[in-house]
């Protein structure tokens, strides 16, 4: 008699919250909790007694890629050997770079304040470090790590330093697991520092940044432009604030009454809240998002998430502008100084950044909001492009 598979549908895989074990076929369940924690398991029969190994969370592993790990269950069983039983044997086995990243990234993504953080580590650890993910993580010798950071190390010295560390931390995890033993190939003192020129020798990398007397004919472009990332894009350049700030935000941090955007201390780089005072442009890019309500994102991406820490700058790339989101910032600050009368301090304060000693930041506890909303005033009056006024981009 032929198995019956593929029983569920994608969608009721992701919506089914009914407690009990949902049958796929061929072994395949999800198994909703009374208190709706949910999981694949595969179930089969040996000796005449039922089995059962689990395959991962359903929030983690979609459907295809559960049936896929049923499938492989299922040969296993036709072949008369017991899923459990190989399972234990891959997991005594020695794990490979790209397993030990992948269980390092996973436990600690939840302590990084931002999405951007945990793509820097996936992306540097994936693609720069690609050689390395499948050897076996004991093989790893100086040579390999070497092979990995000379490419960049001259031409893009602060992500070759912030690559030497991220594989000096995941060779580090698998030593405490048990899977390494010696020192450490990709430490730096008394290691690396022989093979490659000193840190501070090398150039340290900018953000690419416009000219500020560029900003309100690129302004102009932009809002020609449709769409959710352009109107982050114009809001971040508003606001001057860094990318995670923005593409985190949420309603309950608003208060479009007083024209105030508080950001929460977990979400700033200096682990301290900040309040932005908003201008007119500001509050009427958020007053449009709230038309299209459809998460607690005030710039959802598709899926109801916030945008991806790489959606404005696709925007800038399709406008043809090589330079960065966080560049504006710098654009800014130039203006700031170069064309305007208010202090430095209050400059500072509006990019967030930390001045003076303690002493000092102790004595000034106020954040001067009132006159920090007259720069910003005045840094979107100068971004308003010449001849468009004050218009609001309509979303498709």
């Amino acid at each position: 008699m032929a198995i019956k598979l593929n029983r569920l549908t994608a969608r009721r895989a992701a919506t089914l919250a009914e407690p009990g074990r949902h049958s796929d076929g061929g072994g395949l369940y999800l198994n909703v909790t009374p208190s709706g924690a949910r999981s694949w398991l595969f179930m089969w029969k040996k000796d005449g007694k039922r089995r059962e190994m689990g395959l991962g969370s359903a929030a983690s592993v979609p459907l295809a890629s559960a049936r896929e790990k049923a499938a492989e269950c299922r040969k296993l069983v036709a072949a008369g050997k017991d899923p459990l039983e190989a399972k234990r044997a891959a997991q005594s086995a020695v794990p490979t770079f790209g397993d030990v990243t992948d269980a390092l990234i996973a436990a600690k993504e939840s302590a990084w304040r931002n999405e951007k953080h945990r793509w820097q580590w996936r992306h540097t650890l994936t693609e720069y470090a690609k050689a390395l993910r499948n050897k076996a993580v004991d093989k790893i010798t100086t040579e390999d790590v070497l092979a990995v950071l000379k490419p960049l190390w001259t031409t893009k010295p602060e992500t070759a330093s912030r690559l030497r560390g991220r594989i000096e931390a995941v060779l580090d995890a698998a030593k405490a697991q048990g899977h390494r033993s010696g020192e450490n190939p990709a430490a730096w003192r008394g290691h690396l520092a022989h093979f490659l020129p000193k840190r501070q020798k090398l150039t340290r990398g900018h953000h690419a940044a416009m000219a500020y007397r560029e900003l309100p004919a690129f302004v102009g472009r932009l809002r020609e432009r449709e769409g959710v990332a352009a109107l982050a894009l114009d809001f971040c350049i508003l606001t001057a604030a860094r990318t995670g700030e923005v593409i985190g935000a949420t309603w309950g941090e608003f208060d479009l009454e007083e024209k105030v955007w508080t950001v929460p201390a977990g979400r700033m780089k200096a682990a301290k809240g900040h309040r932005v005072p908003l201008s007119d442009r500001a509050v009427s890019i958020v007053e449009r998002m709230a038309e299209f309500k459809v998460s607690d994102f005030i710039f959802p991406s598709p899926r109801g998430r916030g945008l991806s820490n790489m959606a404005m700058v696709a925007v800038l790339r399709r406008l043809g502008v090589a330079v960065t989101v966080h560049g504006f910032r710098s654009a800014f600050r130039d203006w700031a100084g170069n064309e305007t009368h208010f202090p430095r301090e209050i400059a500072e304060a509006a990019l967030a950044h930390v001045v003076g000693d303690s002493v000092e930041r102790a004595y000034r506890r106020q954040d001067a909001l009132e006159k920090r909303r007259a720069l910003m005033d005045a840094w979107a009056g100068y971004c308003e492009p010449k001849q468009m006024g004050n218009v609001v981009t309509f979303l498709r």
